[in-house]
């Protein structure tokens, strides 16, 4: 099974506030990349904290859509590093979910790039995303 296109299927089907908070989860499991090199820049943090914030009814969409400009400039900041800019790129798209749901798959394809230096770990990390898309009840 081709899971890149799998998720992708599930994504287009799925509850538009489930796949943000897959966006979310799939962002948070590689924002170290970022803070262990900008510990300072909570950017990225503040971003996927807007796109729960949105699902919770707590933050509207604008806002979200915000601390999503926010992180990209953060990871802009970030281009000498990829690993870091990828982070904050997927913490980008995971607040920018709240306000297109096809942002989650732009999301856990950042997270692939983030954990791209061992090449075991982007099957894994891919196999993670689709377990996890299921489990949050993506509509099969």
């Amino acid at each position: 099974m081709d899971k890149k296109k799998a998720i992708a299927a599930l994504v287009n089907q799925s509850d538009h506030k489930v796949v943000t908070i897959w966006a979310a989860d799939c962002a948070e499991r590689v924002l170290s990349y970022f803070e262990e090199k900008y510990p300072q820049d909570l950017r990225p943090r503040k971003a996927i904290e807007a796109g729960r914030s949105w699902v919770r009814g707590e933050l509207k969409m604008t806002d979200a859509r915000k601390a999503a400009f926010a992180s990209h400039a953060a990871a802009r900041a970030a281009e000498q590093d990829a690993e870091a800019c990828a982070a904050a790129r997927a913490a980008g798209h995971a607040a920018a979910t709240a306000h297109v749901a096809s942002h989650a798959v732009h999301a856990a394809a950042y997270a692939l790039v983030a954990v791209s230096d061992a090449s075991d770990s982007i099957a894994k990390e891919r196999d993670w995303q689709y377990q996890h898309l299921l489990e949050l009840g993506a509509k099969t």
